[in-house]
């Protein structure tokens, strides 16, 4: 996975990505929930528009990812809103050293980058030995309809004047995998510039999510899909979960 080309553009891919929907759907349900503290730990926050929204509700936002690129972005996104967020490059299985939080966010499908069970129960552990007693964990994952229906031997594009891209995708390696195949043309000058990048994603079963939040000490408090489905909606496309630190 790499993203060195791709952080400049990646804003413009996702603008219609339902970010003031997981602020909604975030603040609701740490109201049903019960949970009051305003320190909030966005696990993958890549260029940083969930953080920034989050910031200028008042919460207290600590951001991490993987690409200093994507960090950069969302440093000066930041800086634009006049809101503070500590940002730092770090792998979300080996989260250290930034304090504890009331709630950690995964969303927009980071989950998906995990190929192995193994490494997706390094993640909750890392998440739970930065969380207070009772903290909550939200995050989403691509269903396994979508990752069959959606994606699979699919094709997607946009030809618009500045950027346009194509996207292909296959099945991968892994089991309930896709591979991304993304070709990118941006406008330099009265030419394009290509570049490819290779994005590999796997979903599991809810069972499985659900016995890894268990193993690394969390309680499943509820599950949903596509921010107001039925978790067992056929064809729901995004599966939600909230889990709280119990040992």
């Amino acid at each position: 996975m790499s993203y060195e080309q791709f952080a400049y553009y990646y804003d413009e891919l996702m603008e219609s990505a339902p970010y003031d929907e997981w602020v909604h759907y975030f603040k609701k349900k740490l109201a049903a929930h019960n949970l009051t503290g305003k320190r909030v730990l966005d696990i993958g926050c890549g260029t940083g528009s969930f953080s920034v929204r989050l910031a200028k509700e008042g919460y207290n936002v600590t951001g991490i990812d993987l690409s200093s690129e994507m960090l950069m972005i969302a440093s000066e996104k930041a800086a634009k809103e006049n809101v503070s967020i500590a940002f730092f490059e770090q792998d979300m299985r080996e989260i250290e050293g930034l304090g504890e939080f009331e709630a950690a966010t995964i969303f927009c499908d980071s989950l998906n980058y995990l190929l192995n069970e193994e490494d997706v129960l390094q993640t909750f552990r890392a998440v739970h030995s930065h969380l207070v007693p009772d903290g909550l964990l939200f995050f989403d994952v691509h269903t396994l309809f979508k990752m069959e229906h959606v994606f699979l031997g699919n094709t997607f594009g946009s030809n618009d004047e500045q950027l346009s891209y194509i996207w292909q995708c296959y099945e991968g390696e892994w089991p309930d995998s896709v591979e991304h195949e993304l070709t990118f043309f941006v406008q330099n000058g009265t030419s394009y510039e290509r570049f490819d990048e290779l994005h590999v994603q796997r979903t599991f079963e809810p069972s499985v999510y659900t016995r890894l939040l268990t193993e690394a000490g969390f309680e499943l408090l509820e599950t949903g899909a596509d921010f107001s489905e039925p978790s067992d909606s056929p064809e729901a496309e995004r599966q939600f979960f909230i889990a709280k630190k119990i040992s």
